[in-house]
């Protein structure tokens, strides 16, 4: 039981209490304070952390003017859907990949646009909202869905924008995106990359204008569609951010006749053929990767699903995350050199830098 021991306490004519000395917290390791039975209003001295802080009901916070980090990041969005064929008509475009977007180490931005500037006035304690775009549905012309950023009250928004979808036969036009989706069938054009809020990645390719009508390759992060090959996927984009160098952000092959048209680099899936006899696989999780186009038969002929999204931060060792409901990571930073890194997966909610660990 606590105890409290006094020579005098007086109050004021207005109701204050007066203490003659300093007020000195009870000093505590973060161990020890891990191991109170603390209720909200709790205040201590943390010696880890060189800070007073108190118990919000559900975790410790901080008592002092907040201090501000650099944080790196690559936020890449979900990937577009595979455009879907028409039974002996025509095949589906690949999926664009998903806008890539990177302060990281001069590494390029998605479209061959500069890397961003890393974030200098990130503040402790401060609620920053992260959201994963999920990839474009099968069977469904969608774009892949936004990844961003954000925290209205000081403007900050960093938005990757979602992959197009791959374009069709007949009136489906492939979309744009972060990367384009490619030209489906009955299109002659691959749809282009979007540009604003800033270049994210690449554009779609064009459709075979003579039977067997293959269609065009989606956008990838690195390069355009049919960049390695009519109906190829184009390439994205490896990144180092975590320690190792992962590759990301590969647009969707198209629908095709005979033979198997391949995703980019990153994630992708493949385009199918008539003689197949299954629909494309999906775009590999959190990789921004473009869905693959169907084929010209109806067993086969819908466009697959595009990959997840996915936001990885990277910040000095000295600070920590943490990760509100509603965020799915992997529960513990990594580490790599001087730093730590954080890899969320999807959802949406809130996340915030502290001091210690």
């Amino acid at each position: 039981m606590s105890e409290l021991k006094t020579n005098k306490i007086s109050t004021n004519d207005q109701n204050n209490v007066a203490i003659d000395n300093a007020l000195q917290l009870k000093s505590y390791t973060e161990v020890q304070r891990d191991a109170l039975t603390a209720v909200a209003g709790d205040m201590i001295y943390n010696t880890d952390s060189t800070s007073p802080e108190f118990y919000n009901g559900s975790s410790w916070e901080v008592l002092k003017t907040p201090t501000v980090t650099q944080v790196d990041y690559l936020i890449i969005a979900g990937g577009g859907s595979g455009g879907n064929g028409q039974d002996s008509a025509a095949n589906g475009g690949g999926g664009g990949a998903g806008g890539y977007r990177t302060t990281w180490n001069s590494e390029s931005n998605g479209g061959g646009s500069s890397t961003e500037t890393p974030l200098t006035t990130i503040d402790t304690q401060t609620n920053y909202t992260v959201s994963v775009g999920a990839g474009g549905a099968q069977n469904s012309y969608e774009n892949g869905g936004d990844s961003y950023f954000r925290n209205t009250n000081t403007g900050l928004d960093i938005t990757s924008k979602g992959g197009g979808s791959g374009g069709g036969w007949s009136s489906v036009a492939a979309a744009s995106g972060g990367s384009g989706g490619g030209a489906g069938g009955g299109g002659s054009n691959g749809a282009s990359a979007l540009t604003s809020p800033t270049v994210q990645g690449y554009g779609g390719g064009a459709m075979e204008g003579a039977s067997p009508y293959r269609a065009g390759g989606g956008g990838g992060a690195g390069e355009a569609g049919d960049t390695d090959g009519k109906s190829a996927g184009g390439d994205g984009l490896a990144s180092t951010i975590t320690g190792s160098s992962v590759t990301r952000g590969g647009g969707g092959g198209g629908g095709g006749d005979s033979s198997l048209f391949p995703a980019g680099d990153g994630g992708g899936a493949n385009g199918v053929t008539y003689q197949s006899g299954s629909p494309p696989a999906a775009a590999t999780a959190n990789t921004g990767g473009g869905g693959g186009g169907g084929a010209s038969r109806s067993y086969n002929k819908a466009g697959s699903q595009g990959g997840s999204g996915i936001i990885i931060f990277r910040y000095p060792n000295t600070y920590s995350i943490s990760v509100g409901t509603g965020v799915v990571w992997s529960g513990t930073e990594g580490t790599s050199g001087n730093d730590k890194y954080a890899v969320i997966t999807g959802g949406t909610g809130n996340v915030s830098w502290h001091q210690g660990s």
